[in-house]
C-alpha cells in the first residue's frame, strides 16, 4: 500500500489518521497565544500544526467599495472589508520561526499555506516539510506550479472545486515534478453544516485520483464528519484549533477547543482501528463466546433404541452438541446407547 512521509509522519490507509491542527487567525494577533495554541495542539496529540502565510497586501486591495466588502448574512465576517479581515487574521511572518521552533521541540510537524509566490520563498527559507493549498487558491495554477517545484508533499483543500478543477491542479503538480499529493474534501462554509459535508465524495475521490491520498478539511462543529470520513477512507483530518471559542477571533466560530481536539485524535484512531479487514466467522476475541450458541442436547434420560422426539431432543445452550440445523433430521432416529439428560448429541450417539 502506498504511503506519504512528511517529517517522519506517515500518511496512508495502513497508518492511523494524520491529524492537522490549523491555527489560522486564532492567535488573535498575540504571539504568546499562538505559542499557547501550539502547545495545546501537541498536548492533544496531533501530528501537525499548520499556519497560513500571507499578508493583507498579497491577498487584496485596501478598498471599501462594495466589491471588496463581505455581505454574506451567514458569514462570521459580515460587513468587514477583505483587506481588514486579512490584516486581522494573518499570522505575522516574523512569528513563523518561533512557532515552528516550538512545534518541533514538542515533536510536531509544522508547515504553511502560502497564498502567493513570495510566501513560498519565505517558507522555503524555513525549510517546511510540506505545503497546503487553500480551497480558494486551487485554481491559482501559477502558485501551484511554484509550490510543486519544491518537490515537497502538497495538501489541497478542494472546497468549491469541480472535479475538473481538482484534475487541473493535480496535473499542474505532476507537470512540475511534484509527486506526493493529498486531496482534502472540504466544504468552504464557516461554519459548515454537517448536512453539507458530503463525506461520500471521499471514496469517489480515492477512485478518481488513485495516485493521491485523500482526507478531510473540516469546518463543521463536532466530530461526526471526521469520524465518518475516516470510516470512508480518509487518512488525513484537518481541523481549526482555538483555545476557547468564547475568546472570539476570526475563526473561533468554526474551531474546536483543545479537549475536543484530543477527542478527535483519540476517536479517529479508534474509528480507523475498527475498520480492520473483510472477515467472516469468529475471531480470536470471539472464541470464548462460541459456547453461547445453541446446540442439540438430550432433554430427558434415554435408553438404547429410543427414538429422538420433541420431548427428549432440544436446541439449547451451550454449543457442545451438534448444530441446530440437524434437529429435524434427527427426529425419529434412534439412539445407540443409554444417555442421561444433559448429554450433548453427537453423531456417535445416533443409530444411522
Amino acid at each position: 500500500m502506498k504511503e506519504i512521509e512528511i517529517g517522519g509522519g506517515k500518511i496512508g490507509l495502513q497508518h492511523r489518521p494524520f491529524i492537522i491542527a490549523e491555527m489560522s487567525g486564532n492567535h488573535n494577533q498575540s504571539l504568546s497565544r499562538a505559542l499557547e495554541i501550539t502547545e495545546a495542539a501537541a498536548k492533544a496529540g496531533v501530528q501537525a500544526l499548520k499556519l497560513q502565510t500571507y499578508t493583507a497586501d498579497t491577498l487584496s486591495l485596501d478598498l471599501k467599495t462594495e466589491a471588496f466588502m463581505l455581505r454574506d448574512e451567514n458569514s462570521p465576517w459580515k460587513n468587514q472589508s477583505l483587506y481588514d479581515l486579512y490584516k486581522l487574521a494573518h499570522t505575522p511572518w516574523e512569528w513563523h520561526r518561533p512557532i515552528m521552533k516550538r512545534a518541533k521541540e514538542l515533536g510536531m510537524i509544522c508547515f504553511g499555506t502560502p497564498f502567493d509566490e513570495t510566501a513560498v520563498d519565505f517558507l522555503e527559507k524555513l525549510n517546511v516539510p510540506a505545503y497546503k493549498i487553500a480551497s480558494f487558491e486551487i485554481t491559482h495554477l501559477p502558485l501551484i506550479r511554484t509550490v510543486a517545484l519544491t518537490g515537497k508533499p502538497i495538501f489541497f483543500s478542494t472546497g468549491m472545486a469541480t472535479k475538473e478543477e481538482v484534475e487541473e491542479a493535480v496535473v499542474a503538480v505532476r507537470a512540475s515534478g511534484g509527486k506526493n499529493i493529498i486531496l482534502l474534501k472540504c466544504t468552504s462554509a464557516y461554519p459548515a453544516k454537517v448536512d453539507d459535508a458530503n463525506i461520500l465524495t471521499i471514496p469517489d475521490m480515492r477512485k478518481s485520483f488513485p495516485d493521491c491520498e485523500i482526507g478531510l478539511s473540516d469546518h463543521t462543529l463536532g466530530l461526526a464528519a471526521p469520524l465518518a470520513a475516516v470510516a470512508h477512507g480518509a487518512t488525513v483530518i484537518e481541523k481549526h484549533l482555538t483555545l476557547r471559542r468564547e475568546d472570539g477571533g476570526t475563526d473561533a466560530a468554526f474551531s474546536i477547543e483543545p479537549e475536543e481536539m484530543k477527542s478527535l485524535v483519540i476517536e479517529t484512531e479508534r474509528s480507523w482501528r475498527s475498520l480492520g479487514g473483510v472477515h467472516y466467522g469468529f475471531s480470536k476475541a470471539e472464541e470464548s463466546s462460541l459456547q453461547e450458541r445453541r446446540s442439540l442436547y438430550i432433554a430427558a434420560d434415554m435408553k438404547a433404541g429410543d427414538a429422538f422426539t420433541k420431548e427428549n431432543l432440544r436446541c439449547i445452550r451451550p454449543s457442545y452438541g451438534l448444530p441446530p440445523k440437524h434437529y429435524d433430521a434427527l427426529l425419529g432416529k434412534k439412539i445407540r446407547q443409554d444417555a442421561k439428560k444433559g448429554t450433548p448429541v453427537s453423531w456417535e450417539l445416533v443409530d444411522r
